[in-house]
């Protein structure tokens, strides 16, 4: 079970291994380490190409400050993943809910990533099962699209174990990894979406 607190008006989630904390400019740092150590060979075979200053922290400290903008703004809730601890510690992945799309819709998108000496340890469906439950409970979104390459096999597993379920193929969807790529397109919906939280101000 995930435990939330805010700090600051920031969202912070730990699970039985895991902190989830929404990404802020102090760990600028540590995310441009995880990229840069995880990058090539790794997390390069499912992402876009990776822009100017990518694995730098000055641009991720912009980046970050972005971030905060987003989630107060309510358009994106960016998260990084670090093992249960202070804040301070390594950066072991993110998760991202973006494009969150209010009124009659309700939904966002979902991408993630883990560090390539902590997979196969169940630690992604825990933090995203954590996740899940804080965008459908918190949030209150009513439906998550995630997408992945055909060949992600442990994107597809994942994502399935999860509980979300393929809607269908986009061809050329994204250009990953130097080719446009068709994704598989999967969604999972929050069945006790109450109707009155359409009302909410701001929503």
């Amino acid at each position: 079970m995930a435990h939330l607190r805010a700090l600051s008006g920031l969202p912070e989630l730990s699970t039985a291994r895991l902190s989830l904390r929404l990404a802020r400019p102090a760990m600028a740092d540590a995310m441009a380490r995880f990229l840069a150590d995880n990058w090539t060979g790794h997390l390069d075979r499912w992402s876009p190409p990776a822009g100017p200053g990518w694995f730098e922290p000055a641009f991720w400290r912009a980046r970050l400050e972005r971030s905060e903008f987003e989630w107060r703004s309510g358009t994106a809730a960016r998260f990084v993943v670090q093992p249960l601890g202070p804040e301070s510690g390594e950066v072991i992945g993110s998760i991202n809910l973006t494009n969150v799309v209010r009124g009659p819709f309700q939904a966002c998108h979902l991408g993630y990533q883990i560090a390539r000496s902590h997979e196969g340890q169940g630690l992604m469906h825990e933090a995203l099962d954590a996740l899940v439950a804080f965008a459908f409970r918190e949030m209150r979104l009513h439906r998550i699209m995630a997408n992945y390459v055909p060949t992600n096999a442990r994107s597809a597993k994942l994502l399935d174990r999860l509980g979300f379920v393929r809607e269908g193929l986009a061809k050329d969807y994204l250009f990953i990894d130097g080719a446009w790529r068709d994704h598989v397109l999967t969604a999972k919906t929050f069945a006790a979406f109450e109707q009155d939280w359409l009302d909410v101000p701001g929503r």
